[in-house]
């Protein structure tokens, strides 16, 4: 029915705005993890506490659970970073098979979505 063709032609435009704003997600995402590692990525500045602390007390705010707080940022953006990769891929892969029906409405709707996406 043409109603269900327009309505499918609208879901894979909106899969393809949002592959796109979870590709650029990504991109600032990277750039945040990039900024916030010290210059220095030698394991012995990721293993030490920071400089103004004196060692590990208990309640020191710069340990937790014998981990530093540079090591628990890396493992958070990288955490966040692995979970918007596999967004990245099941929605890419979901869109590639829409574009295999080889229908030709399902087909603009991918390049709009994607145009639309990439621009906003």
């Amino acid at each position: 029915s043409p109603a269900g063709m327009a309505l499918s032609v609208l879901v894979i435009l909106l899969l393809s705005v949002l592959y796109e704003a979870v590709k650029m997600g990504k991109a600032v995402l990277l750039r945040r993890a990039v900024l916030a590692l010290p210059r220095s990525l030698s394991r012995e500045s990721l293993l030490e506490p920071e400089e103004e602390d004196t060692g590990p007390t208990q309640g020191s705010p710069s340990l937790m659970g014998g981990c530093p707080i540079l090591l628990r940022r890396w493992f958070r953006y990288h955490l966040s970073q692995t979970l918007f990769h596999v967004v990245q891929v099941v929605l890419g892969y979901m869109v590639m098979l829409a574009v295999m029906s080889y229908n030709a409405w399902i087909f603009l709707g991918v390049i709009a979505g994607s145009t639309l996406g990439y621009f906003v």
